[in-house]
C-alpha cells in the first residue's frame, strides 16, 4: 500500500502531496518535516513518479510559511508560534503522525494528513531571503523578462550596456522600463478566482502573472517591481499612500490592528495603508514611482519633484480618479515594518482577502481607462434590483454609462464593446463566475446569484 503525504496551510488553503518512503512512514512528525518539507529533494520525487509538478511548487510555498529564511535563501528554524493538527488535535514534532485510509481513485492508500497550524506565528519574515528564494526559483524566467523590457526599448547593445548598471543613468533607465511595464499590465482582481486561484499574490506570483498577461493590485504590482530590483541590488523602501490622508501616519495604530486584527472604527486610520508606493535611492537621488495603473497616473518623480510630493509639513497630492469619485491621493514616508507586516498578513493570516479586494475595498475586478467592471451577489430580484438602482444613481451622478446585469454575462452593448477592446481580460472575467461565487458562499452562504456590472469610464 503507498503512504502519501498531505501538508495543508489553514489560512491559505496552499496544500502539497507526495509519496513516502515506507520506511519513513512510522518516522516521528519532526522527523518526517525534515526530510520532506525543509530539505525535500524535490527533482528526486519527481523523477520517481512520487509528487506532481504543481504540488512541488505548492511545497515549496509552505517552506516560507514554515521556515524563517537567512539572507542567502537558504531555511533555518520554524517560525516561533507554529503548530501542526490532525483533525482537531494538535500533534508535537516528537509524535508519530496516525495514517487513516483514503483513496486516490479506485486505489485505497494510507494517508497522513499535517495540517499547519499559524495562528500564534509572528512577523519574523526575513524579506531578503524570502526575495531571493523566490527569485532563485525562477531565475531564468525573470532574467528573461527584464532583458524582454529592455530590448522593447532598446537596442541589443544599450540593453546590455544598461544591464551593466554602472551609471546612475543606467539604473535610472532600467528602473523606468521595468515601471512603465509593470504599469501597463492590468489592474485586476479577476486572477484571484481563476488558475492557481491564489487569494493574494507575492511579488513572485504577480510578476509571473503579469508575464502570462494578467496583473495585479497596487501592493501586488509593487512587491513584483521590488523583487525584481531587489534582485538588482537597486535600494528601495515602500511608501504608503491613501485618499485625504494629509495628517502624518498614524504608525502606532496601524501596528495595533496589525497586532490584533481589529479592522471595526478604523477606516480613518486604514487610509494611509489604502495604496503603496516605492521609493528608490540611486546614488543619492530620490526616485518616487507608483506603478500601479487603474488609473492611478504613472509615478517616475524625481529631485524636487519626489520631494515636493513627501513632504510632509507641506504634501502635494496626487490626483486620482480610479472610477467615478476624483481623490487626492497623499504619500508619506514610513516605518517599513508596517507595510512589510501588512503584506506577509494579507498573504498569509487575513482570511477572505480575495473577497475584500473585490467587495469592501471597492476594487471589483477590473479598471482600466475606458471601463470598471465589478460583480454584485445576490439572493432574489429584490436584492438585485437595489443594488442595480445604486449603481445607476452613483452613475448618473457621474455621468457615465452604466450597465447592470443580472447574470454573469458580457452579451450587451458595453459588454461586447468590452469584448473587443479587452478580449483577454474579457474571457478571464467571464472565466471567474464559479469560483468567485463559490468563495462568495463560503463565507456568505449558500444560494446567490451573480451578475456583471460595466460602467463606461469615457463617453
Amino acid at each position: 500500500m503507498n503512504h502519501i503525504l498531505q501538508m495543508a496551510d489553514l489560512v491559505t488553503g496552499k496544500k502539497t502531496a507526495l509519496r513516502l518512503d515506507l520506511s519513513d512512514a512510522s518516522s516521528t512528525l519532526a522527523d518526517i518535516l525534515d526530510t520532506y518539507l525543509k530539505h525535500c529533494d524535490v527533482k528526486s520525487l519527481l523523477e520517481e513518479g512520487r509528487i506532481t509538478e504543481s504540488y512541488t511548487h505548492s511545497l515549496q510555498d509552505l517552506q516560507d510559511l514554515v521556515y524563517v529564511s537567512a539572507d542567502d535563501g537558504k531555511l533555518h528554524g520554524m517560525f516561533n508560534g507554529i503548530a501542526f493538527r490532525q483533525g482537531d488535535s494538535i500533534i508535537e514534532l516528537d509524535a508519530i503522525p496516525s495514517p487513516i485510509p483514503a483513496f486516490v481513485g479506485d486505489t485505497e492508500v494510507s494517508l497522513l494528513d499535517i495540517q499547519i497550524d499559524r495562528i500564534n506565528v509572528g512577523y519574523d519574515r526575513n524579506w531578503v531571503g524570502f526575495h531571493k528564494r523566490r527569485w532563485d526559483r525562477n531565475e531564468k524566467k525573470y532574467s528573461e523578462f527584464i532583458c524582454e523590457t529592455l530590448t522593447a526599448q532598446y537596442s541589443k547593445d544599450a540593453a546590455s550596456e544598461i544591464l551593466r548598471l554602472q551609471t546612475s543613468e543606467s539604473k535610472l533607465k532600467l528602473l523606468r522600463a521595468l515601471s512603465e511595464r509593470i504599469w501597463r499590465s492590468d489592474f485586476e482582481n479577476y486572477s484571484r478566482f481563476i488558475g492557481d486561484k491564489l487569494q493574494y499574490m507575492t511579488g513572485d506570483e504577480t510578476l509571473t502573472n503579469i508575464m502570462n498577461g494578467g496583473g495585479g493590485i497596487c501592493s501586488e504590482k509593487i512587491q513584483a517591481l521590488k523583487l525584481v530590483t531587489d534582485h538588482l541590488g537597486i535600494e528601495c523602501q515602500y511608501v504608503l499612500a491613501g485618499a485625504d490622508a494629509f495628517e502624518a501616519v498614524p504608525e502606532d495604530k496601524l501596528r495595533e490592528m496589525l497586532a490584533t486584527f481589529d479592522f471595526r472604527f478604523a477606516r480613518r486610520y486604514m487610509r494611509y495603508w489604502q495604496h503603496v508606493a516605492l521609493l528608490y535611492i540611486i546614488e543619492g537621488q530620490e526616485v518616487l514611482v507608483d506603478v500601479t495603473n487603474g488609473n492611478i497616473p504613472f509615478l517616475f518623480l524625481t529631485g524636487e519633484d519626489a520631494k515636493r510630493v513627501l513632504n510632509e509639513e507641506e504634501p502635494s497630492p496626487v490626483s486620482v480618479k480610479m472610477s467615478l469619485v476624483e481623490e487626492e491621493f497623499y504619500y508619506h514616508r514610513v516605518a517599513q515594518d508596517i507595510p512589510e507586516n501588512l503584506y506577509f498578513a494579507m498573504e498569509g493570516w487575513i482570511e477572505d482577502v480575495d473577497l475584500v479586494q473585490v467587495f469592501d475595498n471597492e476594487l471589483g475586478l477590473y479598471i482600466s481607462s475606458d471601463f470598471f467592471v465589478t460583480t454584485v451577489v445576490y439572493r432574489n430580484i429584490a436584492a438585485f434590483q437595489k443594488l442595480k438602482e445604486q449603481y445607476l444613481q452613483a452613475c448618473e451622478k457621474a455621468a457615465v454609462e452604466c450597465e447592470v446585469n443580472g447574470d454573469w454575462s458580457m452579451d450587451t452593448p458595453a459588454g461586447l464593446e468590452f469584448q473587443r477592446r479587452w478580449p483577454a481580460a474579457a474571457k478571464k472575467i467571464i472565466d471567474a463566475e464559479e469560483h468567485l461565487l463559490k468563495r462568495y458562499e463560503e463565507c456568505h452562504g449558500s444560494g446567490h446569484k451573480a451578475g456583471l456590472v460595466l460602467i463606461k469610464l469615457e463617453s
